[in-house]
């Protein structure tokens, strides 16, 4: 049986915040100081580009459209 519209957008959502709220607390994981050595303007570049991903995300559904993102990478 095929999934309408709304059901795959139930599935595919639930799947994907999900993920992506892991992800997000393996992003704070890498706060631990016993194992990684970081600077402030580090953990400045990651919460900006999550911010503006966040932020981007909730334009796209506000304006009913999609719209293209690069790859990120921290910055030395």
């Amino acid at each position: 049986m095929a999934l309408d519209n709304r059901e795959k957008f139930v599935h595919l959502a639930t799947k994907r915040v999900n993920n992506a709220l892991k992800n997000i607390g393996l992003i704070g994981n890498l706060s631990n100081r016993n194992n990684y050595k970081y600077t402030e303007e580090d953990t400045r570049q990651i919460f900006k580009v999550l911010r503006k991903e966040i932020d981007e995300a909730e334009r796209r559904f506000r304006e009913k459209g999609g719209g293209d993102r690069g790859e990120w990478t921290l910055k030395e």
